[in-house]
């Protein structure tokens, strides 16, 4: 698993941090996932290579420094299986692996919220590889939401979480319809919507924030909300993005735009 993973192919000058710079910028460019700036230099250097889209090295580096270094890592290994791998199983492989290693990190820090909000991210990326219906038989969705829920509740201005329960949500209506998803999940359609609102307060440069609100709009809504989906696509497009990530979400909504 550890070797060749899919080279970032956007590579610019301007994802290239130093110590000095990525601090400048760090409260810019963590507005999603409210992640303090590191106490340790091992750790600023995984997140100067995740910023730059090194993303195996980021992962190799935050595992080796340990502590807030396991954050780093999972971001890293979850973008990574999320954008540019390739291969199906391989990607389902990572995203397990990321979710197991969140929930362990619970453990050694319940108070963290990325902890939560990784094995999250990294479970609901799993459902979705293996279809939600299926998922949600295996108990999955349960999960997901548990674990968004105490990342909120640690972390209110956590964007990225925000973002995440509406997906959950949108996803759930989508699939099982209002009034199971309602009654056996807790899906609400004007709970999604808030959810989704709320991120684009907290974090009002985002792409991924609009690209995802316009995808969920579309899963609770339907046609209608095709108008108000595209023009959030073209808001992403537009964005402009300060690392590798960001420019990876930027991408995804021009790829939208144009479907």
């Amino acid at each position: 698993m550890a070797k060749g993973w899919a080279k970032f192919p956007y590579a610019e000058k301007q994802y290239v941090y130093t110590a000095a710079t990525l601090k400048k910028a760090w409260d810019r460019l963590h507005k999603g996932d409210a992640e303090p700036f590191p106490k340790d230099e091992a750790v600023v250097e995984a997140w100067i290579a995740f910023h730059a889209g090194e993303f195996q090295k980021a992962h190799d580096l935050g595992l080796k420094a340990g502590g807030a270094g396991v954050t780093v890592a999972n971001k890293a290994e979850a973008i990574h299986a999320n954008y540019l791998e390739d291969s199906d199983s391989a990607k389902l492989k990572h995203f397990q692996e990321v979710a197991a290693r969140a929930e362990a990190q619970q453990d050694a820090e319940p108070k963290n919220a990325n902890a939560y909000y990784w094995q999250a991210y990294a479970l609901g990326r799993y459902a979705q590889g293996i279809s939600i219906a299926k998922a949600l038989s295996q108990g999955i969705g349960t999960k997901v939401k548990t674990a968004l829920d105490t990342a909120v509740k640690l972390a209110p201005k956590h964007a990225d979480v925000n973002i995440a329960l509406g997906s959950y949500h949108a996803e759930v209506i989508d699939k099982v319809g209002a009034m199971i998803g309602g009654l056996t999940y807790g899906a609400k359609k004007d709970l999604g919507l808030k959810h989704y609102e709320t991120a684009l307060k907290l974090n009002p440069d985002s792409a991924i924030a609009r690209v995802e609100y316009a995808n969920g709009l579309v899963m609770l809504e339907g046609k209608k909300a095709l108008a108000r989906a595209e023009k959030l696509y073209a808001e992403a497009a537009e964005c402009e993005p300060l690392d590798a990530m960001e420019r990876l979400d930027v991408e995804l909504a021009k790829a939208e735009l144009e479907d």
